[in-house]
């Protein structure tokens, strides 16, 4: 049995001013992301992108995340509590996030910056899509930091008992989505992007490929104490996760579809 090692969330204080290992964890996937993106503009002679396209890109993303993600949260677990006190909407501090919130709010920031270069939206999102993984993992390893989005009790080798929570081992869910949503999707979008592919595929897997590797890890995940288990007896993000597989599996047979030659 395991024991989480209870890390101080803050990383560095200095006065007043406290520098948080989940902050530093963003930076970190939007580090990632802009290399990963830098390293495939490179490799990719003639490409329509270029490492200004892709800063001012990440730029939009970096607003859709944080905006979508708070919004997300507030819409999709915490509606009625902020609705008598909106005020607490500003508390960032107090934390709250929402990942499927979070997408809904990049995919409108990158239509923004779509239409403002003149691109085909789906281009765009077909480049950003493989680039994603990478902070999503990295936000993964700030939950566990946080020793918060604990999984449920489990009886395997390597479960964690989280001290915050009680002396029950549990399943590092955390860890669980570190490789899956973050390692796994992205080798496999890395992969699946390297070839020339039709226009929205690329975008398809990304959808189905993490709606279909949440919903299995959320198997393993405590749900939302606030919110329990919802119809079926899935929880949350099981539910906000399977209108992605369905538009993700829709979005690839349409895009193959449309691709085939005319006859």
């Amino acid at each position: 049995m395991l024991v989480h090692p209870q890390f101080d969330p803050v990383a560095l204080q200095v006065g007043p001013l406290a520098v948080r290992w989940y902050g530093l964890m963003y930076l970190v996937g939007f580090a990632l992301f802009w290399a990963a993106g830098r390293y495939r503009i490179a490799r990719a002679p003639g490409a329509v992108w270029t490492a200004k396209d892709l800063e001012d890109a990440l730029f939009y993303g970096i607003l859709g995340t944080i905006l979508g993600g708070r919004l997300g949260y507030v819409i999709f677990y915490k509606l009625a509590d902020y609705l008598a006190e909106p005020w607490r909407i500003l508390y960032v501090w107090e934390g709250g996030m929402s990942f499927h919130g979070g997408l809904l709010g990049v995919i409108l920031a990158l239509a923004w910056f779509a239409r403002g270069r003149r691109q085909d939206w789906l281009a765009v999102t077909d480049f950003i899509a493989p680039l994603v993984p990478l902070g999503l993992a990295a936000g993964r390893i700030g939950n566990f930091i946080n020793a918060e989005l604990w999984g449920r009790p489990a009886s395997v080798p390597w479960a964690m008992v989280f001290p915050n929570v009680d002396g029950v081992p549990r399943h590092p869910s955390q860890l669980y989505e570190f490789a899956l949503e973050g390692v796994v999707l992205f080798a496999l979008l890395w992969a699946f992007s390297a070839r020339a592919r039709p226009r929205g595929a690329v975008s398809g897997a990304f959808l189905l490929g993490y709606g279909a590797l949440r919903f299995l890890v959320e198997f393993t995940r405590e749900p939302d104490g606030f919110l329990g288990f919802l119809a079926l007896g899935l929880s949350m993000g099981q539910w906000l996760s399977l209108p992605m597989m369905i538009v993700g599996a829709v979005m690839m047979v349409w895009a193959y579809r449309a691709a085939r030659p005319k006859a």
